[in-house]
């Protein structure tokens, strides 16, 4: 296995591990019932999902 032949320094290191920020989690509101839910998911409170009742919840 090859072996790096110069240190890495630290600005490149970290210039390298600048993507690797998580984003944050994309909440929207419920139609129905106005609580915060995720997106593109049957909202946990009520149980609807593009204003229909998906489960009995």
């Amino acid at each position: 296995m090859p072996l790096p032949k110069k240190k890495t320094s630290k600005a490149r290191r970290d210039q390298r591990r600048s993507h690797h920020a998580l984003s944050p989690v994309g909440v929207s509101t419920c139609s129905q019932c106005g609580q915060p839910k995720l997106s593109h998911r049957v909202c946990p409170n009520c149980g609807s999902y593009k204003g229909r009742k998906i489960t009995a919840a």
